[in-house]
């Protein structure tokens, strides 16, 4: 037998016929020959150890950042998880094109996955040893950290290049807007060609700026400015252009918003601005506050004056002045007066009403606004409260459940961030989910308990809650390999395979996360065993046993 820790050679891999997949990832559409290349080398890696290739997954032109938006690779990690794989190795050309992370982490997540359900992850660009040391994990973590290192820095030059362009006067991306165009400059400064929407530049040398579109479309924008100094509003103006028919630079019709962007961009008096939102690193869109903006003034060639530009600034300003709590509920119940009903769109719609999202921010939600008032909408809205309530409810008891397992067995229990599964003994994934308790028009209690069939958990833990959703009323410890579907409905008396994981407590899941010595561990299988043939038992407890050192 093997001893662990001990490295296969070559000829002792090529005896073992093993079958694998290939993944193959660019990141660009401009990196034609990549796939072909990749391919041509794992396929000589696997050729040199005698590995049979089964299954190719590519993802084409996709941003190795994220896992999201990669099909093949979800393909890759669905097929594992779910068993449909013939393969027991993953092959890729090195660690990059698993993927630049932007947490480097989450290389390391994925592996795992995999590896859980043994499949092998191996880079080409290493020794194909079937086994893991200490070093290859230090150097893995080295090259995922360089991996997303490399995409920090490149998101760095990038930000600084577009920053320069900027400052020079030039446009980078984005449609021109109504009344404006953009114009292709050559390497020299030259006008080359105005751009129509979706056309882009084809050289690197080449340049966009803006310039005024036709003398009706400039006169146009200049008259939206005018309607506003003389107190028109926004949607009415809109209304007037859609009247007159007029469309904005995509051809659809005006609204409040498409308004609001003329009468604000800075780019109608020939203002250059770059970075109000962004999202680098593939993370989530944010609005920038003003001194992170890049302004480059004076670029083009304005179509409004600075002054109408500025006064029309004022009067936008005025509206959406600081606004007090007891100034917005004013507004609200009038508008409740109004109407007769309120909503979120009722709000958003109403032209002197603050956006809705406003009162969610500064009342804790819309429903909180509504009984500061005294409105009473004809909708029950008490499953919201109730939702949030059990939302609050399930982090509790995640943390309490880790908390008496961590006090139980002495380590720290691991809690996935993301998925909020919690790793036992560091095999057994568990989820915990709460059901909300609904009542029949009959007076019967009903839960109905959602796994996360997505997460393949090996248990799910039930939390069923009482009638009035506010204290927990018992358990379900279900485990996967009984229970696979996606979703089980309860009633207050089940079946007794059913009832048989019901618990009043998570004592028994408390238990099964405590570790005991290897003799024990033999000792109460050889129990167990005589136990089934003979019909008698044992002492449950050897004389004189002591802790295992393995």
């Amino acid at each position: 037998m093997r001893q662990p820790g001990i490295p296969y050679t070559r000829e002792e891999i090529k005896k073992l016929h093993l079958r694998s997949a290939i993944y193959i990832r660019m990141s660009t559409e401009l990196q034609v020959e990549s796939p072909e290349n990749q391919e041509r080398e794992i396929r000589a890696y696997a050729e040199k150890y005698g590995i049979e290739i089964v299954k190719i997954y590519a993802d084409l032109g996709v941003s190795g950042m994220t896992a999201e938006k990669r099909g093949q690779f979800q393909t890759l990690l669905d097929d594992v998880d779910s068993g449909r794989n013939s393969f027991s190795i993953v092959l890729y050309l090195d660690d990059s094109r698993w993927g630049r992370f932007v947490d480097s982490r989450d290389a390391d997540y994925y592996r795992m996955r995999l590896e859980r359900n043994g499949v092998i992850c191996q880079a080409c660009d290493k020794p194909l040893t079937m086994t893991t040391t200490i070093a290859d994990r230090i150097m893995t973590m080295l090259s995922d950290e360089n991996a997303s290192d490399y995409c920090r820095q490149l998101s760095q030059k990038v930000f600084v290049g577009q920053r320069n362009l900027i400052l020079k006067g030039y446009r980078q991306g984005g449609s021109a807007g109504f009344g404006l165009r953009r114009m292709l400059l050559t390497e020299t400064g030259e006008p080359k060609q105005e751009l129509c929407i979706g056309q882009r530049k084809s050289l690197q040398t080449e340049r966009v700026v803006l310039v005024p579109g036709p003398q009706l479309e400039c006169d146009k924008v200049l008259w939206m400015y005018d309607q506003l100094l003389v107190g028109k509003k926004e949607n009415e103006i809109a209304d007037i252009l859609n009247a007159e028919g007029w469309k904005t630079d995509f051809g659809r019709p005006w609204t409040r918003g498409t308004v609001r962007e003329v009468l604000t961009n800075e780019k109608y008096i020939g203002n250059n601005l770059f970075n109000r939102c962004s999202g680098k690193l593939k993370s989530k869109q944010r609005k920038n506050p003003e001194h992170e903006w890049v302004r480059k003034e004076r670029a083009f060639q304005p179509v409004v004056d600075a002054e109408r530009f500025f006064a029309a600034q004022k009067i936008i300003q005025e509206r959406h002045r600081k606004i007090s709590n007891e100034e917005l509920l004013e507004r609200l119940s009038s508008l409740q007066r109004q109407s007769e009903r309120l909503s979120a769109m009722i709000i958003d719609e109403s032209e002197d009403m603050p956006p809705s999202s406003l009162y969610r921010h500064r009342f804790g939600g819309l429903l909180r606004a509504y009984h500061l008032i005294g409105y009473i909408s004809e909708r029950d809205y008490r499953y919201v409260e109730i939702n949030q309530r059990l939302r609050a409810m399930h982090s509790n008891i995640v943390l309490q459940t880790v908390a008496d397992i961590e006090k139980l067995c002495g380590r720290k229990i691991f809690v996935d961030p993301v998925t909020n599964l919690l790793e036992l003994n560091y095999h057994l994934f568990i989820s915990i989910v709460i059901s909300r308790c609904f009542i029949t028009p009959s007076g019967l209690r009903r839960w109905k308990i959602r796994f996360d069939t997505g997460l393949h958990p090996d248990i799910t833990v039930a939390v069923r809650m009482n009638a009035a959703n506010d204290t927990i009323h018992d358990y379900y410890i279900l485990p996967a390999l009984e229970f696979g579907q996606a979703d089980l409905k309860l009633q207050d008396e089940n079946t007794d395979l059913l009832d048989s994981f019901r618990a009043d407590s998570l004592e028994y899941l408390l238990g099964m996360s405590v570790n005991i010595g290897l003799d024990k561990a033999v000792y109460y299988d050889k129990l167990r065993n005589y136990s089934c043939t003979s019909g008698r038992s044992l002492h449950p407890e050897p004389t004189g046993a002591q802790p295992s050192n393995c």
